[in-house]
C-alpha cells in the first residue's frame, strides 16, 4: 500500500533491557499522518521527544542508540525493524527506561502485538527516497552498498569461523509477508566466550538463553536450537531493516552487505543522506498506482561475487 499507517489501538508491554537488565514498561500509541516514528522516556522529569531519525542515532556499540538533550533510548533496531516490516509508518513510543524491552530477541513478539490490534490507513501518501547512484564504504573486509532499483531489496553475507554458522548469504524483496514469515522471527546471537567481556563493559546484563541465541565453540546451547536453519544471517537483515528505516523515508533500493553491523550500516546511511544528488524524494502518488510484485530468493550456492550487476 502507498498510504501512510498507523496502529488503531494502543499496544502495551514489559520486559527486560538486553544490555541495561532493567525491567522496562513502553507504549505503543497510534499517530497522526506524517508525525513519523518519535520516541518519549517516560521516566523522566522532563518529556523529551526523540524522532526515530538517523540525525538522532549517538551511538552504534552492539546496538542503535538514539539520544536527545542528554535522553538515550538504546536497542531500537528490532521494534523500528517491526514497525517498518508491517507497514507502521506514525508512532509514539513511550518508554519508561533507557532501552527498548528484547523480549524474545527477535521482532516477532512486537509484529504479533502490531497485528493483534490492526493498522489503519490515513489520508496521506508515503514518501520514498529513490537512490539514483550507487553509495559504498567498507571496513577491511566488512562492507556494506546501496544500489539503485525499483524496490527495496536486500543481499546480506556473513560469515563466521564457527561450525554451526559458517557462512550464510540471504537475498529478498520486502513485503509484509516475506518480513512475518522469513525475518521477524530471527533472534540476536552472541558467543559464550564473550559474554563476560561484554557484562564487564555495562553490555549483555539482561541476556539469557530466553532471549538470544548463545554459541558456545561447536555449537548453539538453546535447547530449543534454531527457528531457521539460516537464523543468523536472517537476523543481520532484521537489524538492517531496522537501521535503515532511521532515513524517515520507505526506500527504493538494493542494500548488499558483506560482514557489516549497526556502525557500518549507519556510516553508509550518513554518505547516503551528506549526497543529496544521488538520490531523490518521491510521494507514492507520483508512482504507478500498482503495487510491485515481490518475490524472495534464498540459494546455497549464491554469494555477493555472484550476484547479478543488474536486476
Amino acid at each position: 500500500m502507498h498510504f501512510q499507517r498507523t496502529l488503531k489501538e494502543t499496544i502495551v508491554l514489559e520486559g527486560l533491557g538486553l544490555h541495561t537488565g532493567k525491567s522496562i514498561r513502553m507504549s505503543i500509541h497510534p499517530a497522526p499522518a506524517d508525525h513519523g516514528i518519535v520516541f518519549v522516556r517516560s521516566d523522566l522529569s522532563r518529556r523529551i521527544r526523540i524522532p526515530a531519525r538517523l540525525e538522532f542515532v549517538v551511538d552504534t556499540t552492539l546496538a542503535t542508540t538514539l539520544g536527545r538533550e542528554g535522553a538515550v533510548i538504546s536497542t531500537v533496531e528490532h521494534l523500528m525493524s517491526a514497525l517498518f516490516g508491517t507497514g507502521v509508518d506514525n508512532a509514539l513510543v513511550e518508554v519508561n527506561g533507557p532501552e527498548v524491552p528484547i523480549l524474545d530477541g527477535s521482532a516477532g513478539p512486537f509484529v504479533r502485538l502490531i497485528r493483534s490490534v490492526g493498522t489503519v490507513l490515513q489520508p496521506r501518501p508515503r514518501k520514498f527516497l529513490v537512490v539514483q547512484t550507487p553509495f559504498s564504504v567498507r571496513d577491511g573486509d566488512r562492507r556494506v552498498s546501496i544500489l539503485p532499483c525499483p524496490e527495496f531489496m536486500i543481499s546480506f553475507e556473513i560469515s563466521f569461523d564457527h561450525p554451526a554458522i559458517g557462512t550464510q548469504f540471504l537475498r529478498f524483496r520486502l513485503s509484509e509477508e516475506i518480513y512475518d514469515k522469513e525475518i521477524s522471527r530471527a533472534r540476536t546471537f552472541g558467543f559464550l566466550r564473550d559474554v563476560e567481556a561484554m557484562k564487564a563493559q555495562g553490555y549483555a546484563l539482561g541476556g539469557s538463553l530466553e532471549n538470544a541465541l548463545v554459541l558456545d565453540d561447536t555449537e548453539v546451547l538453546n535447547s530449543g536450537g534454531l527457528r531457521y536453519q539460516d537464523e543468523f544471517v536472517r537476523h543481520k537483515v532484521l537489524d538492517s531493516v531496522g537501521d535503515l528505516s532511521l532515513t524517515g523515508y520507505r526506500l527504493l533500493g538494493h542494500f548488499v552487505a558483506h560482514k557489516a553491523g549497526h556502525s557500518l550500516n549507519h556510516r553508509l546511511l550518513k554518505h547516503v543522506m551528506d549526497s543529496p544528488l544521488g538520490w531523490k524524494i518521491m510521494r507514492a502518488s507520483k508512482m504507478e498506482a500498482d503495487e510491485t510484485p515481490y518475490w524472495f530468493s534464498q540459494s546455497p550456492g549464491e554469494t555477493l561475487e555472484n550476484l547479478p550487476a543488474t536486476f
